[in-house]
């Protein structure tokens, strides 16, 4: 499984566990929602920079997006 296959899985995981809408996730990046979305698919090559404001936004270290699925 590719990087962003992996960022996009553990992504959403992380947002569904703390019941936060991809609308919502969006605000609080000042992102818009369709591009939450298609990261979220695995649609699109995701900057470092907004990784890290995904990252801050749930309140998790960088790396817990990043690590391999099992």
């Amino acid at each position: 499984m590719s990087a962003r296959q992996n960022f996009a899985r553990n992504l959403r995981k992380i947002r569904l566990s703390q019941g936060i809408s991809q609308e919502k996730l969006a605000d609080l990046c000042d992102l818009h929602r369709t591009y939450v979305s298609s990261v979220e698919r695995g649609e699109r090559n995701i900057a470092v920079d907004n990784m890290e404001r995904l990252a801050i936004a749930l309140g998790v270290d960088i790396r817990e997006l990043l690590e391999p699925n099992e």
